[in-house]
């Protein structure tokens, strides 16, 4: 039986004066293959730590992101030294490379760079609760090489390009962990009782079990905003907790809920548009006997006194308390 040739040795294309073999090539391959997985095992193991730790979530995401970084470019130096190139006659080819960057990579490097910036800086942290120049809102889930992963409170993800945060103005509602001052409006009729408003609309937001406890920085009160068309306007300013400020659409729900249930139950009535007619005088006659002329006037019966119903489920309220999705940690560092 002829035996088979040898193809190891078999050269492929010469860089510079280095020959490149087919075995060279298949080592080469081997060695970055094998990098770049211990460098995903070493993320992973890292993730997982970071989803167990109480405390430095932030600093050991910059490890992850440095660890997996820094292994897969000593994988790839790696792999073409073992292919058998002289890195230093890369330089060859820089010319083309920079033609490429150019041309084809400059969106790739710009939004890679613009990660690590994101990484280091530290004004974005995954955990964070930011919202967009377009509305939308969402859980900082991870900050990727090319793009920064947002999940929204309807667990919709958001693929975000990374130098959308460093070349645009984003809010960050939780930057540091600390909570935000929300405003709630609401109307009133006009004739109204504007201190009475205020008493009953300061103790419906304390009811609200994510109110945090007033003091000289974070106090709740009530703004008289201005008179509107159809009564008075009003907003409550209150201080909630960090979860429940990143839960928005709930968390302003839950106390607009709260609001209307404490107006009703004290007897204010909240602001609509009616029109008030006034009758001077018909055919000659005034008031009642006005109104008697056009059959208008006529005893009505008494009115019942509303039935007491036991308060309804304030769902809003609830949300705010569904536990978020954490930062995936079984998923690869690439994903």
């Amino acid at each position: 039986m002829p035996e088979l040739p040898d193809l190891r040795g078999f050269v492929l294309f010469v860089v510079g004066r280095t020959p490149v073999t087919l075995g060279g090539v298949l080592a080469g391959l081997a060695v970055m293959i094998a990098g770049l997985a211990i460098a995903r095992l070493a993320g992973l193991a890292l993730r997982r730590l970071r989803a167990r730790a109480r405390y430095g979530r932030e600093a050991l995401y910059i490890v992850e992101r440095v660890t997996i970084y820094g292994l897969a470019i000593l994988a790839v130096i790696a792999g073409l030294s073992t292919l058998g190139l002289n890195l230093s006659s890369l330089t060859v080819f820089a010319g083309a490379l920079g033609v490429g960057v150019g041309f084809g990579l400059q969106g790739i490097i710009r939004e890679f760079v613009s990660g690590l910036l994101l990484i280091f800086d530290r004004v974005l942290n995954v955990g964070d609760y930011v919202e967009l120049p377009d509305g939308k809102r969402g859980l900082i889930q991870e900050i990727g090489p090319r793009a920064v992963r947002i999940r929204t409170n309807d667990n919709i993800d958001l693929i975000i390009p990374n130098s959308t945060f460093t070349n645009g103005a984003v809010i960050n509602w939780t930057l540091h962990n600390r909570t935000s001052r929300i405003h709630i409006p609401f109307s009133v009729a006009p004739d109204s009782d504007r201190h009475q408003v205020r008493e009953v609309a300061l103790a419906a937001a304390h009811g609200v079990s994510f109110t945090l406890p007033d003091s000289d920085s974070h106090k709740t009160q009530v703004w008289m905003t201005g008179f509107g068309p159809y009564g008075l306007n009003f907003e409550l300013v209150v201080w909630p907790t960090v979860e429940a400020v990143k839960r928005p659409t709930a968390m302003n729900a839950a106390y607009t809920w709260a609001l209307a249930e404490a107006l009703e139950a004290a007897g204010i009535q909240t602001a609509y548009p009616r029109l008030d007619l006034r009758l001077d005088s018909l055919f000659g006659r005034e008031g009642d006997e006005a109104l008697s002329a056009l059959n208008l006037l006529r005893p009505r019966p008494p009115k019942a006194p509303p039935a007491e119903r036991a308060p309804c489920e304030n769902d809003a309220a609830q949300e705010v308390y569904r536990p978020f999705d954490e930062p995936d940690a079984e998923e690869g560092p690439d994903k």
